[in-house]
């Protein structure tokens, strides 16, 4: 695919950002060498950045998982929006072990490189960042994007305006300039926003099984529940689960589920023996640690067409429209 077919965050572009590789920047060509040496830095970036976002959102303690909410209940405030800057710094120089820098955020390579994230289609770079390699890391979480490059911000590649803190925002010529690391990276899923999008009555359902409880945190259970009997055969990480549950311990919720939909047929698969076998015979999704996939079973012959598993003697196959409803086998967790 060439570049001019990629999605690009930046919808106020006329054309995506191309590459600059005159290497007329000694220290920007060696920070950027420095980058591409690192081990899947891309799939880290990736991580980098989704960490950061599940932070701010806090789901656990919010049930949030939409960073674009900026009104009524689930609202993300602006001066979260504003801090998820500062943590995307701070996890990029974790995962990277970057080092202080000074004046700048770090050291890479005896150079001082100044972190700089958007959620939006622009950076604000500030004027002591004026002269100085900056890392740009930008994400949109509706498209599921993101983009990490480097800049020599000047004022040829800055805009002419300022903001109230005397910041100026890239312009076009200067995304031009941008060393990409990562041109369009795919972010890692964020599994609830996805439903919101793509089948938001199954979301409405999992949420609205708990309206008879006081309090947001109360039917927590009860939403785990609906979370794996409405979506079996997805693979479901810890930070759906635990937004879901909205409670200190939501992987115990995952435990207690099991107990609760094994009347109706429902295995929930983690990482532990024999599960991943389990979920391989089936033709699941194989979990990994901190993931889950549910299963509606039901008994199958041999012959069946279906792919089957035996449990404790017994085999199994994935429940269809029509078939008898059998309790769950237990499965060693």
């Amino acid at each position: 695919m060439s570049m001019s077919q990629e999605p690009s965050l930046f919808d106020l572009d006329s054309a995506p950002p191309s590459p600059n590789s005159s290497g007329e920047d000694a220290e920007l060509e060696s920070v950027y060498a420095w980058f591409l040496s690192q081990k899947d830095y891309s799939d880290r970036f990736g991580e980098v950045l989704r960490k950061s976002i599940d932070e701010v959102l806090d789901g656990q303690r919010t049930g949030r998982y939409d960073l674009s909410v900026s009104k009524g209940e689930g609202r993300v405030e602006k001066t979260e929006k504003t801090y998820l800057g500062t943590k995307v710094e701070i996890v990029a120089r974790a995962e990277f072990e970057l080092g202080y820098g000074s004046p700048m955020d770090y050291t890479i390579e005896g150079t001082s490189v100044d972190a700089k994230f958007t959620s939006g289609s622009n950076w604000a770079i500030p004027k002591e960042a004026i002269g100085h390699i900056c890392l740009l890391m930008a994400a949109n979480d509706q498209k599921g994007v993101f983009q990490v490059g480097l800049l020599r911000t000047t004022m040829d590649t800055l805009n002419l305006g300022e903001n109230g803190d005397g910041k100026r925002t890239v312009s076009a010529f200067g995304r031009k300039q941008i060393r990409w690391i990562i041109p369009n990276g795919k972010l890692p899923k964020n599994f609830l926003l996805d439903l919101k999008k793509n089948s938001p009555h199954i979301l409405e359902s999992i949420w609205g099984v708990s309206n008879g409880y006081k309090g947001s945190r109360n039917g927590g259970q009860a939403r785990v529940n609906n979370l794996f009997r409405l979506l079996p055969g997805e693979l479901l990480d810890r930070t759906t689960v635990v937004t879901v549950a909205m409670q200190h311990d939501g992987p115990k919720r995952v435990r207690d589920a099991r107990g609760h939909l094994k009347s109706s047929g429902y295995i929930i698969l983690g990482h532990l023996k024999p599960a991943p076998q389990i979920a391989s015979d089936l033709g699941l999704p194989i979990p990994n640690k901190g993931s889950w996939v549910s299963a509606r079973l039901t008994h199958v012959h041999e012959d069946d067409d279906r792919p089957s598993t035996v449990i404790d003697g017994l085999r199994y196959g994935l429940w269809r429209e029509g078939d008898m409803t059998v309790t769950a086998p237990t499965i060693a967790t």
